[in-house]
């Protein structure tokens, strides 16, 4: 027998959503940030780009295809990635060496072995800052209150070392870093929250109680643990290979997240300075962004599907930005939006200073 869920719901969210799910989502209005003529789309980031880049502009890079009607477009097998983006994939993960988790998993009362298989969203961006790499604190920038700014819709809050969920919780043991504990390099432990914005709570109730093909609910808002911290000279010098600029790296920042409530399995922010090569007085930036999504929960289609009102609600049209559920400038947005401001805010956070 077919479940039911409460009538109200179902209306509330009919009305919230357009009738034609697809075709709406193309005429949505476009977050600022992806409209903005500072930021110039190219292909993938080059060498040469430093020497023609002026102070303001920012490319940027995500290996999407802009005319493809693959909705997986611009993510890769994470095994893949390591592959054919050794360089990339090493620079980007949690930690050198790190491969997909393999973990206990307890259902029913019988506990099972399971192999979590990842799939990975990279984004790349590079400006130019008009001082040089000496006159920029990357300090300053390894705290809270930055954070803060970046994203002020995500709340943040210190993190003690000890209480970080890898380190504490034997289940989760997998996502401990095998060689030091999380932040014990000079890092902070930050936990933060986002609370999912427009009309994905209303979408998320409506699964939850559908209950579709899991046990487990879907939470309304995204929780996760992550190091911010400067990078060592010796760690961040070998970042050189990755940016392909020839001149040496005079500084490095990162913020690791390791652990995540639900949909996400890692990420990572990594922004390399550089002198430009043409001019020791300018400083290129060259900046990433990694998200690993839980392949599972890409491949939750069949379920979703055969509710018409929740049609466009599929997990990966949502996280690629490309539902009329998609809202805001944030993590709600889809990752390609959120990659691409968070990139941004941090070129205007840098040539403030």
């Amino acid at each position: 027998m077919p479940r039911r869920f409460p009538a109200a719901l179902v209306v509330a969210l009919a009305l919230a959503v357009p009738a034609q799910g697809q075709e709406a989502a193309k005429d949505l209005p476009k977050p600022a940030a992806l409209v903005s003529d500072r930021v110039k789309d190219v292909p993938a980031l080059t060498p040469g780009d430093a020497a023609s880049l002026k102070p303001g502009t920012v490319l940027f890079s995500d290996h999407r295809e802009a005319a493809s009607t693959n909705p997986e477009s611009g993510l890769i097998a994470f095994e893949a990635w390591r592959k054919s983006r050794p360089q990339e994939a090493a620079a980007l993960s949690p930690w050198p060496g790190y491969t997909e988790p393999t973990y206990t998993q307890t259902v029913n009362g019988v506990a099972k072995q399971r192999h979590e298989t990842l799939k990975v969203y990279v984004a790349e961006g590079r400006f130019v800052v008009a001082r040089p790499p000496s006159a920029i604190d990357l300090a300053a920038f390894a705290n809270l209150d930055f954070l803060a700014k970046m994203d002020p819709v995500i709340r943040h809050k210190r993190l003690d070392p000890a209480e970080a969920t890898p380190t504490k919780d034997p289940a989760a043991a997998f996502a401990k870093r095998p060689d030091r504990p999380w932040c014990g390099a000079g890092g902070v432990c930050i936990e933060s929250r986002y609370d999912l914005e427009g009309k994905l709570p209303l979408g998320v109730k409506l699964a939850n109680k559908l209950e579709l093909g899991t046990s487990k609910k879907v939470a309304e808002f995204v929780s996760f643990q992550s190091e911010l911290r400067v990078l060592p000279p010796g760690e961040a010098a070998g970042l050189a290979a990755l940016t392909k600029i020839d001149t040496p790296v005079a500084g490095g920042l990162e913020q690791t997240i390791f652990w995540v409530n639900q949909i996400l399995r890692f990420g990572k922010f990594l922004a390399v300075m550089q002198p430009a090569p043409d001019d020791p007085n300018r400083t290129v930036v060259t900046t990433y962004m990694a998200l690993a999504i839980k392949a599972d929960v890409l491949e939750r289609k069949q379920e979703y599907a055969r509710v018409p009102v929740l049609k466009n609600l599929l997990p990966v049209q949502v996280l690629m930005g490309n539902s009329s559920f998609n809202t805001g400038t944030s993590i709600s947005a889809g990752v390609p939006t959120y990659a691409r401001n968070r990139i941004v805010a941090f070129a205007d956070a840098l040539a403030k200073r």
